[in-house]
């Protein structure tokens, strides 16, 4: 027998979310499958999610191999609770298991959560669960004990335990996944358009998951970048958007824009300070619509006196425009037609939503709320005891508030995600619901512009 009938054995390797392969004699497949020569180490190195990739190689080549890079395990057993899933989540799995990669878009209240817990017990493999917030590690911790039974992991919040099923943070994913990479064969990525920025990218780029689902009900992006979702999870299997599972899986709904009109005196104070913040910006020549507009117009707004009063025009024209009195006065009527509802209302910024709370006396909830307010809040809410909440941002995605039927868009930005999600808020199915959403503009301001961009999604066509 010849030495060539017993070729050395190649050997793969986790280490620091990378893959150490040794011995592959064929250095042109290796650089197809993402290997790179790495001298210092004397071995072939590759990114851990190249995993998939080496090892079919390998197999295609009919190469031995030992593979000492996959820690992950077969789960012993499966759900222990089984619901009958909706068609549409049968059609996603279905889509989905042809590959075992791929990104799911359904709306807010569709049941990704129930897709992804089909998907974990279809595959049964040690499982990853990455979401953007405490809040939605907290549901996804409740949901997967009760389906699967424990102990179940959690990473993130001054938690670090490991199991076979872990739920963490998109942050501590980052932080962690150069040691546990190859610790999960399948990786849920929840909101997963969150996922291109490049710290979060490059944990999913550090875990060898051979199987992975994304899951969002909006994977665009204001910078582009959800063409990377397609190499990090895989690419876009299967879509419903709202209007395809209106009023028999989520609630019917409407939609109403309200404009209002700036009286005289405030319409000279805008126009001025408007004008004003316009003239700086082009002077500068700072284009606003660039990714970098902002951070220049701060950076030479901060350089000068006029730079300064430049900003604070800025601010002017957009508190105006934000907190209209004519909107206000809206929004007070709205409060009083509405309650026996539960509304959300929704604004731009911090500022906003205390004022609306402080004049209409009802709750507010910002990313400084602390904790247990929050629970407090959301709790009494969900009871009727709260018959509206005034929030920011932090709302937008992660709360599931089935009670909640009525919302308010007081202000946002031009992010057709941002407006989708809050009007998935209210589209949780229940019995007799009709959800109605209301998005008040000042006519004649910025927030004309804003709400045309937000409202290019076929939700609102």
């Amino acid at each position: 027998m010849s030495i060539d009938d017993n070729p050395p054995r190649v050997s793969l390797r986790f280490v620091a979310g990378t893959l150490e392969v040794r011995g592959w004699q064929d250095a042109a497949l290796a650089e197809s499958a993402g290997c790179v020569a790495d001298p210092r180490s004397a071995c072939d190195r590759a990114l851990a999610f190249r995993y998939p990739d080496i090892v079919r190689a390998l197999v295609r080549k009919q190469t031995p191999y030992d593979d000492g890079a996959r820690a992950y395990l077969e789960l012993p057993t499966g759900a222990r609770v089984h619901r009958e899933p909706r068609p549409y989540q049968t059609e996603a799995l279905a889509a989905w298991r042809r590959t075992g990669r791929g990104v799911v878009v359904l709306p807010t209240g569709a049941g990704k959560t129930e897709l992804a817990i089909l998907a974990i017990d279809d595959k049964r493999r040690s499982t990853l669960v990455v979401a953007p917030t405490l809040d939605l590690v907290r549901q996804w911790h409740a949901r997967l004990t009760t389906v699967f039974g424990g102990p179940i992991g959690v990473l993130g919040g001054g938690e670090h335990s490991v199991h076979p099923i872990t739920v963490t943070t998109y942050d501590s994913a980052h932080i962690h996944m150069e040691h546990l990479g190859a610790r999960f064969g399948l990786i849920v990525f929840d909101e997963c358009h969150h996922l291109p920025g490049e710290s979060y990218a490059h944990a999913a780029r550090m875990a060898i998951a051979p199987f992975r689902l994304g899951l969002t009900a909006t994977p665009e992006r204001s910078d582009g970048r959800e063409s990377d979702l397609a190499t990090l999870i895989g690419p876009t299997v299967y879509r419903k958007d709202i209007s395809e599972l209106a009023g028999e899986y989520l609630s019917e709904y409407q939609t109403v824009r309200v404009i209002v009109d700036l009286d005289e005196e405030e319409r000279l104070a805008y126009d001025e300070a408007r004008a004003e913040y316009v003239g700086f910006i082009a002077r500068n020549n700072i284009a606003m619509s660039q990714a970098d507009g902002w951070s220049r117009f701060i950076m030479m707004a901060s350089r000068s006196a006029v730079g300064q009063q430049a900003l604070a025009a800025y601010r002017r024209q957009r508190e105006l425009a934000f907190t209209a009195p004519a909107k206000l006065d809206y929004l007070e009527a709205l409060l009083s037609q509405h309650r026996d509802d539960r509304m959300l209302v929704f604004t731009q910024d911090n500022a906003t939503c205390h004022r609306v709370a402080l004049r209409f006396l009802i709750p507010a909830i910002t990313h400084h709320t602390r904790v247990s307010e929050r629970t407090h809040v959301l709790e009494k809410f969900s009871e009727g005891q709260y018959g509206a909440i005034c929030t920011s941002k932090v709302l937008n995605e992660g709360v599931d508030l089935p009670s909640a039927n009525v919302a308010v868009v007081l202000s946002g930005s031009g992010s057709v995600r941002e407006h989708v999600q809050r009007l998935g808020r209210i589209l949780r199915k229940g019995e007799g619901k009709q959800a109605l959403l209301y998005e008040l503009i000042t006519g004649g301001t910025s927030e004309a512009g804003t709400s045309a961009r937000r409202r290019e999604h076929e939700a609102y066509r």
